[in-house]
């Protein structure tokens, strides 16, 4: 390339190398509307990528190579091809460092450095290699998600932990070098991704020591100190907060979120005297942050204050059918929502984090009921002023004060798209609806889901539509999981008038839910009905859908297990029969038992969840005995 001039755009050697490669890019990019030779063509574009990094290597400056193998790591990095990017370009890059696995020169702080940075930190081409090692590192991390989304095998998990542990590394060798700071930011944004999704998966004492260094290093760099990063230094605070929480280590989640709010004070100190900012701008930063901690803060104070006996009274719990005639605060919870909250998303938000407990399942097993009567007080306390801020009735003004505008906005539009101060996001509210059912609070379960279900049945985007049916999945569980349990009473509007009525599955909406899909055949007190209605419900949601509306698999899974749980001894005494099922079916009726059996299995195909439960393969088996069995008969 020298001998044709300057190495830029006109030199024949660079313009054929770079529309080498955007030929290459362009076609992995359509790879995802292929179809069935989508295999054949991404091999035939690594195998071009392959040749044109061995073809230009030297026809071209060294430090122009090495640019460019970076730059189309970053491109095949945003086009999701993880393994070419990691492969093609990151490690071909670093390669050229070392002779042996990369991953054997990340124990030491000083064999690291001499072997990526043999001229110090400080040369001119430090930026590029940081910048390769970490983006080697979340390749790495993207492909093992890709593999192993939920860390069923170990492997993959100390994989995960080992890429952590690389750009822990990479960070400590840049973090004195002030104009490297783009790249401790970048460094934080990715431990917390991957922090994340191992908390989520029931690791947060493995990556407790991670989040940790993200933030000291955010404190640690000068130009990351200011109002500007702020933000994101309360989430990671948040998030080591929330890690001390999931290890039962709450006193050390609560003292973290103070010091949190210390440096946030300090900072504001600063920007009181000298702001560079918009005062409102720098305002709604700190107000956020501050929101951050004392949520972290209020999520075990509210608890721990009922447990010392100095603190507050004990109340005796709020009647719901009295409560309509207090006024917001009613009980030494609410008292603390308002102390400690001066708007009711920022109220609402403390409930959720306050009720959230990472080892409690929608569904049973839970984790065994704390013995104190106070702290099973606090739960239906936070519940109560939960319903009470979905339902607007928090944001009430003394009767005298209230104009028809007011209980307009009340009524209408407490669900926004965007969460205002006095408002309540539709996620958050979603959320409530299924914290209620995994305690097994049925009156607020079943009042919110009314409030919620209404406004998410308006709602055209698949997002809510998706939501609105996990809700109903969940209204038709709640008899066959918990029968008998529950016997609600309720309020109806008819003209204007309110009547009271009752009912042992909820209220009129969740019967109409289950009229639906009723077959006359199944008539209500028929034991398989609720079983029957689940069953196919569920196989309509994920049948007649598109795939961007069908429930979670996460909810779907509970479905099936729950239709497992109560058809299995059934369908294997059907087995036991082998070549006579048949007189056994036509004796005792069973044909529903095998159909739901049918439906389970094709809920299990159509939504792939076959590698989600082991469980799951016995199911299948089950059926195809059944089937081969009918068919000797």
């Amino acid at each position: 390339a020298a001998f044709f001039g300057p190495v830029a755009r006109g030199n024949p050697v660079v313009d054929s190398f770079e529309a080498e490669l955007r030929r290459v890019l362009s076609s992995l990019r359509r790879l995802r509307g292929a179809g069935e030779a989508k295999h054949d063509l991404h091999r035939h574009g690594a195998n071009t990528l392959f040749n044109i990094w061995i073809k230009y290597k030297p026809r071209l400056p060294e430090w122009y190579y090495n640019e460019r193998l970076v730059k189309v790591g970053d491109t095949l990095a945003q086009i999701k091809e993880y393994k070419l990017a990691l492969q093609q370009c990151y490690e071909r890059y670093l390669q050229q460092f070392v002779s042996v696995n990369l991953d054997d020169v990340m124990d030491d702080v000083q064999c690291f450095k001499s072997a990526f940075f043999p001229n110090g930190v400080r040369d001119k081409n430090a930026p590029l290699v940081f910048h390769a090692l970490q983006a080697r590192n979340i390749c790495i991390y993207q492909m093992v998600c890709s593999r192993d989304r939920k860390l069923q095998n170990q492997e993959s998990l100390q994989t995960c932990l080992n890429a952590l542990t690389s750009l822990r590394l990479t960070m400590q060798v840049a973090l004195p070098q002030e104009n490297l700071c783009w790249l401790i930011y970048n460094g934080t944004i990715h431990i917390y991704t991957i922090c994340r999704h191992l908390m989520v998966m029931g690791h947060s004492a493995k990556v407790l020591e991670y989040l940790l260094w993200a933030s000291i290093c955010m404190e640690s760099s000068i130009p990351l100190l200011s109002v500007h990063y702020l933000t994101w230094r309360a989430t990671l605070y948040t998030a080591v907060s929330q890690c001390y929480f999931d290890c039962q280590a709450s006193i050390h989640g609560e003292i973290f979120a103070r010091r949190g709010l210390i440096k946030i004070d300090e900072l504001k100190q600063l920007e009181d005297i000298s702001s560079s900012l918009e005062r409102a701008e720098t305002e709604k930063i700190f107000r956020e942050a501050t929101l951050k901690m004392s949520v972290m803060i209020f999520k075990r104070a509210v608890y721990e204050s009922r447990r010392n006996p100095n603190s507050f009274r004990r109340e005796s719990k709020v009647n719901p059918r009295k409560a309509v005639n207090l006024s917001w605060p009613r009980t030494a919870t609410e008292r603390l929502l308002v102390a400690m909250f001066d708007c009711a998303a920022a109220q609402f938000l403390a409930i959720l984090e306050a009720l959230s407990d990472p080892s409690r399942n929608l569904l049973p097993p839970h984790p065994p009921v704390p013995d104190e009567m106070q702290i099973r007080d606090v739960t239906s306390e936070l519940f109560s002023a939960g319903l009470e801020i979905l339902s607007g009735n928090s944001l009430k003004k003394p009767k005298q004060l209230v104009r028809s505008l007011d209980l307009h906005f009340i009524l209408e539009n407490i669900f926004v798209i965007t969460a205002g101060e006095e408002r309540v996001s539709r996620e958050a509210a979603v959320k409530f609806v299924k914290l209620a059912f995994s305690y097994e609070e049925w009156n607020v379960f079943y009042s919110a889901f009314e409030f919620v279900d209404n406004f998410l049945q308006a709602q055209d985007d698949p997002t809510w539509k998706k939501a609105d049916i996990e809700l109903k999945l969940l209204t038709l569980m709640q008899p066959i999981v918990f029968p008998g349990k529950f016997e609600r009473s309720f309020s109806i509007t008819d003209g204007g008038k309110s009547k009271e009525g009752s009912t042992h599955q909820g209220s009129e909406k969740t019967q109409t839910i289950r009229s639906e899909c009723c077959s006359e055949s199944l008539k209500s007190g028929n034991p398989f009905r609720d079983l029957m209605i689940l069953a196919t419900k569920a196989f309509s949601y994920v049948s007649t859908f598109e795939q961007n509306v069908h429930p979670d698999k996460e909810i779907l899974v509970d479905v099936v297990m729950c239709l497992w749980q109560k058809c299995k001894m059934e369908l294997q005494e059907i087995q036991k029969w082998g070549s006579h099922c048949l007189e056994y079916i036509h004796k005792n009726q069973a044909y529903q038992w095998v159909h739901v059996l049918w439906i389970m299995n094709e809920i299990i195909e159509r939504s792939n969840l076959a590698d989600t439960n082991v469980m799951f393969a016995e199911i299948t088996l089950c059926l195809a005995a059944i089937l081969e069995n009918v068919a000797d008969s």
